[in-house]
């Protein structure tokens, strides 16, 4: 139990005086527990994300040395040649180019479905369709990616192909060939069939807390339902958006396997989504991290931390956002 008190020590105070008057916080025992117990977990978390993080760099400080800033420059990687070249430029630009269009086709959808969910869904339904979303976030990524690549991919082809056809006056739509699975393109439907769940869970969450007062003064005062949602649930949860869109990033970032089922490995830098050939960093270490060692296994580890790094940077740039645009803010009847 928590007691606020008078301070009696502290400076006379009357209601005439501008004085602030002094207050004393006596905390209960229950109280002292959990505050050291939420510290403890606080700081936990804080050291062993340093510690992760200077273990990466530990391992990874052969390879940084051997590369210098070619690291970040290069596109090749040839860790066993003499001397050794590798680089993660083309790694790191095939990892944001996937994320970009898995969270493009993803967000959208999750937004539509968390809206269905609670605002147009019977309420009977409500709970089995919030179930299976949930369900479907646990799916493990092996499965999403046996199924992309057998299953999606074949289908993918010749939509690839119409985009080929018909947009390729948009740069990123171009082909130099006709050959279209294990692209960016597919690459980036399989992960955003994954960030879909995770997305829709937060939002869905965030769009039930919108005040039930403001949602039935809209329509009170004569607004259509799509009114209501635009100018009171959406405003309300553009921080569950924007925080939901960023952790779907953060998985579409770091996604392994699915990626390494699906894409052709490539190093290069190219705009065309819909060829074949692609690559990422979590998905790239997957696969050699098995038969690397020496200069190539610290070169991998370094590919870690940076994507380690990038990660941190997407959650302190989510943290701003969401900060700057806290639920609830905006609303507008």
């Amino acid at each position: 139990m928590t007691v606020v008190e008078l301070d009696p020590s502290g400076p006379s105070w009357s209601a005439s005086s501008d004085v602030p008057r002094p207050i004393t916080v006596r905390r209960g025992f229950g109280d002292r527990v959990f505050r050291g117990l939420a510290v403890a977990a606080g700081a936990t978390t804080f050291v062993v994300m340093g510690l992760i993080g200077l273990f990466l760099a530990v391992e990874s400080w052969e390879a940084l040395q051997v590369a210098g800033a070619g690291f970040f420059t290069d596109s090749a990687w040839l860790p066993t040649d003499d001397p050794p070249v590798f680089g993660i430029a083309a790694l790191l630009y095939w990892t944001v180019v996937i994320a970009v269009i898995a969270l493009v086709l993803a967000v959208p959808v999750a937004i539509g479905t968390a809206l269905f969910i609670n605002e147009y869904s019977p309420r009977w339904l409500r709970g089995s369709l919030t179930g299976l979303v949930d369900l479907l976030a646990a799916v493990p990524s092996l499965v999403y990616g046996m199924w992309g690549f057998y299953f999606l991919q074949p289908r993918l082809i010749g939509l690839s192909s119409w985009m080929a056809d018909h947009l390729a006056f948009v740069p990123v739509f171009e082909v130099r060939t006709d050959k279209f699975a294990s692209s960016a393109f597919v690459a980036g439907v399989v992960v955003s069939l994954m960030v879909v769940p995770i997305v829709t869970s937060v939002v869905r969450e965030v769009f039930s807390q919108a005040p039930q007062g403001e949602k039935e003064a809209a329509l009170a005062l004569g607004g259509s339902r799509w009114g209501m949602i635009r100018t009171v649930v959406v405003p309300f949860g553009r921080g569950g958006i924007v925080g939901g869109s960023m952790l779907g990033l953060g998985r579409a970032l770091g996604e392994t396997i699915a990626v390494a089922l699906i894409i052709s490995p490539v190093f290069e830098i190219s705009p065309r989504i819909l060829e074949q050939g692609a690559n990422s960093i979590a998905a790239h270490i997957a696969l050699r991290f098995g038969e690397a060692s020496g200069v190539a296994l610290s070169a991998l580890v370094a590919a870690g931390l940076a994507l380690f790094v990038v990660t941190l940077v997407v959650n302190s740039l989510s943290t701003i956002i969401v900060a700057r645009s806290r639920s609830g803010q905006g609303i507008e009847l």
